[in-house]
């Protein structure tokens, strides 16, 4: 005679067991799907936030018309490299039309670099020189948390320098890094079967043992030539208002208060006092490479939502 669940209490045991496994795989489910859907309205909303909030900054930041007396902002902001949105390539067309725009006062550059290519550099101080002559406009640049290096190389151009005294300002100097993985291969075993042309070719090889000659000729034909030059360009845009010592060119950095006695930068200021005070207009425009629709709207929106989650966060405590 077969026994039922009801004459199985081991049978009636798994069966209650797998009934309440069920159960709660099926709450769990729809936790998630609960959780799931709940981020995704979450992000919808966001979405829309954000989109509407850049929408206003568009709206706000095309108030200044085109034929409206304003002063001219073109921003550098990053790393200065070839192919980038810091590139000669993409700034110096802005500048043109910043410059070209009759009614633009001033042009007021918002540098906030570490610096980076020497070439780009040059190229956009050479772009600034050449239109501050042709079109006998103003330009000044406004330095936020950093304009070192290449960046100070391309300021160097401007009438004038405003930064605020915490800023970092300075680093005229030319560097190229390097390493080598020599000793390690050798307590590795690895073995560098690299081959080349040409005595000096490797010269820069980090699995090749250190070409002292190669190394000398790079830093004296290459390295301090792009230091001299960019030397001249400081010399060149600074005039006598920079007090050169031992430390000037050595590559050290100074804060915005101790730039202006060292005559590296005119004086302490942000983007507000040198529109109201020093050009004294009271629009400014913002010239920029043209972006689609949908860049307008949502902006950086992974730079936006982690500012915006560590400010929620932070305010937690």
């Amino acid at each position: 005679m077969e026994q039922g669940p009801q004459n199985d209490p081991q049978g009636f045991k798994r069966l209650a067991g797998a009934v309440e496994s069920l159960v709660k795989q099926e709450r769990w489910t729809r936790r998630f799907a609960n959780l799931l859907k709940l981020a995704v309205a979450g992000y919808i909303v966001f979405f829309i936030y954000t989109a509407i909030q850049n929408m206003n900054r568009f709206d706000e930041m095309n108030t200044t018309s085109s034929n409206q007396e304003h002063a001219a902002i073109v921003k550098l902001e990053g790393p200065i490299m070839p192919g980038s949105k810091v590139s000669a390539e993409v700034l110096n067309p802005l500048l043109q039309k910043a410059f070209s725009n009759p009614a633009s006062k001033a042009v007021i550059i918002q540098a906030n670099s570490p610096g980076g290519s020497p070439v780009q550099s040059a190229l956009i101080n050479d772009e600034i020189t050449r239109l501050k002559k042709k079109y006998n406009k103003p330009v000044y640049v406004v330095v936020e948390d950093l304009c070192a290096s290449g960046c100070y190389y391309i300021a160097v151009a401007a009438d004038k320098i405003f930064a605020n005294k915490g800023s970092i300002v300075g680093s005229i100097g030319v560097r190229m890094d390097s390493f080598g993985f020599t000793g390690l291969m050798e307590k590795i075993g690895i073995e560098n079967r690299s081959m080349h042309a040409g005595e000096h070719k490797t010269f820069i090889n980090p699995f090749a043992p250190v070409d002292e000659e190669g190394r000398k000729f790079f830093k004296e034909r290459v390295l301090e030539r792009t230091h001299q030059q960019f030397i001249a360009a400081v010399r060149a845009g600074r005039g006598d208002r920079i007090k050169e010592n031992d430390l000037t060119y050595t590559g050290l950095v100074w804060l915005g208060d101790e730039a202006v006695e060292n005559g590296l930068i005119d004086g302490l200021g942000d983007m507000g006092s040198v529109q109201r005070d020093v050009i004294g207009v009271s629009h400014r425009r913002v010239y920029e490479a043209e972006k689609s629709l949908f860049e307008e709207l949502m902006g950086d929106i992974s730079s936006e939502t982690s500012t915006k989650l560590s400010m929620y966060l932070m305010s937690l405590k």
